[in-house]
């Protein structure tokens, strides 16, 4: 990404030494020396700067992170992360890996505003409740918007897809066309499958490139999961 210079020009013909001395040859440019304080205040004391661990969670639930920068940080990543692995499966496997941590912290806040600002917080017991609020939920809070769709498969009843048209984590990042398969959403699959184990509903995710003419991007998340949760489901009905 390429990243904005700026310069400070300079449009007298004085140097440097001019400008900064205060008692340079110019007169206009010469301050007069002000009186000493320093004996009768004393040292002054250090800037404290706000600690960013002391502010309440709750009142930062609204904030939002630059796009830009969090583009940025994460094309690092994957740039870091390209250079230290052997083949694609081993890419995505990192991502993944990086993602589940960032889940896991993400599910335990969401947990700890919801048990402080609702009087009965609820637990979810089923599984597709728990699937739709993370497709609400979590995606807003993460990636600032909704999922695009939710889809269970007609052919695995233990597989379920979010879908999204246009990812937050893959917006900046050009993937080359020998890594064409690649799929940097791994890291948002990732994400998921913290959650989802966090909530006792323990699978596993991956992400597919499923592009379409009008969502060249539109990534899968595909979700399969555990038989046991299979058998839970079955004791509700």
């Amino acid at each position: 990404m390429a990243s904005t210079r700026f310069s400070v020009l300079s449009s007298s013909s004085l140097s440097s030494a001019e400008l900064l001395s205060p008692t340079g040859s110019s007169g206009r440019f010469s301050l007069p020396s002000a009186p000493s304080i320093t004996t009768a205040v004393g040292p002054s004391k250090p800037l404290v700067r706000p600690n960013i661990y002391d502010r309440p969670l709750n009142k930062t639930r609204s904030a939002e992170v630059s796009a830009s920068a969090f583009a940025f940080l994460f094309s690092e990543i994957v740039q870091y992360t390209q250079k230290r692995v052997g083949g694609i499966n081993d890419f995505e496997r990192r991502l993944n890996t990086l993602g589940y941590r960032i889940g896991t912290r993400v599910l335990e806040l969401m947990i700890w505003r919801t048990e402080g600002s609702s009087k009965a917080p609820k637990r979810e017991i089923r599984f597709l409740p728990a699937l739709m609020s993370i497709h609400n939920n979590v995606w807003k809070a993460v990636f600032g918007k909704t999922a695009d769709g939710v889809e269970k498969s007609v052919e695995n009843a233990d597989e379920y897809m979010i879908i999204d048209n246009d990812p937050v984590v893959t917006r900046s990042i050009s993937v080359p066309r020998e890594l064409s398969q690649l799929s940097c959403s791994s890291f948002t699959a990732g994400l998921v499958e913290a959650v989802l184990d966090g909530l006792g509903f323990p699978a596993r995710v991956t992400a597919h490139n499923t592009p379409n003419v009008d969502h060249p991007s539109r990534t899968t998340i595909l979700i399969k999961l555990d038989k046991s949760v299979l058998d839970r489901e079955e004791l509700f009905k």
